[in-house]
């Protein structure tokens, strides 16, 4: 019999997580399933998307024919798909691309943010693309000011934590939180659980924590809890993320946001990795 990577996918997440699918298991199971049925659908309330930083050395529409391939619909826009100083036609075009693949354009960044008149542009960008999340890494002494903007506009912003690579600039969620914490609440987390856990954290712990101020989560898998740990497909066994734990938590807590993969193992030929991880996780998400 043949195996569809869909097939292959269900049964590894089965394994993971010591699901029984004897005969007389899923005889005895309610509603009954028939080898070309499926498995029930958990419910979920968030989305799966990819960060557009996954596609950073390919144009748009081989970005998008890929996010099609693995049934994927919402993307985080990065500024070398559509830069900030577009125009109105070329953000028309921009999200018209975008809908012939099925595909939306849900926030944008992560935007490194080092000057007020940054800032500026960043939310008035935001604003014309037509989304209400920035992911942005803004320096510490311009978080004020950010508040203001984020005011102004009514708009999220979500600081992106970029582990041990960068420790004096968001390393983890503990430290994104100690600079937020009294600030407006629409300021809030786009957090990164493997640059997270490569910081000593555990990301799950975090999402328990901070849950009603993460906005956005880029997911990713790695191979140690230390600055050693490399970029890996989710799933696998050299992976140290708990994938059924953390989204059995996500739909605990209520989680309404996008899961973005930002897949960085091998950005020159991303699509295996990437549709090995998506579908990895979508299988988790039925089951867990």
């Amino acid at each position: 019999m043949m195996t569809t990577r869909r097939s292959f996918v269900v049964q590894t997440a089965v394994g993971v997580l010591g699901l029984d699918l004897s005969a007389k298991a899923l005889a005895d199971s309610s509603p009954q399933l028939t080898p070309d049925s499926g498995f029930p659908r958990k419910k979920c309330n968030f989305h799966v998307g990819i960060a557009g930083y996954s596609f950073h050395k390919f144009k748009l529409e081989p970005a998008l024919e890929m996010m099609k391939k693995i049934d994927v619909n919402y993307l985080c826009i990065k500024d070398f798909h559509l830069p900030l100083d577009s125009t109105p036609e070329q953000i028309k075009a921009f999200h018209a691309k975008c809908r012939s693949y099925g595909v939306t354009g849900y926030a944008v960044g992560p935007i490194y943010m080092r000057s007020k008149k940054e800032i500026d542009k960043s939310f008035d960008y935001a604003s014309r693309v037509g989304v209400n999340l920035i992911v942005g890494v803004p320096n510490h002494d311009l978080l004020p000011y950010v508040e203001k903007k984020v005011q102004e506009y009514d708009m999220r912003y979500a600081i992106h934590n970029h582990g041990p690579d960068m420790p004096k600039l968001y390393p983890d969620a503990d430290d994104v939180w100690s600079y937020i914490k009294d600030l407006d609440p629409r300021i809030g987390f786009c957090l990164d659980i493997g640059h997270d856990q490569r910081n000593g954290k555990d990301p799950i712990v975090d999402i328990q924590k901070f849950h009603k101020r993460i906005y956005d989560i880029h997911i990713k898998d790695i191979t140690a809890n230390t600055k050693a740990g490399k970029r890996t497909e989710i799933g696998r066994p050299n992976g140290k993320i708990n994938w059924p734990a953390l989204i059995r938590l996500l739909r605990q807590v209520n989680y309404q946001g996008v899961c973005s993969l930002e897949h960085e193992k091998d950005m020159n030929d991303p699509f295996l990795g990437m549709a090995e991880s998506i579908g990895y996780f979508k299988a988790v998400m039925d089951l867990a």
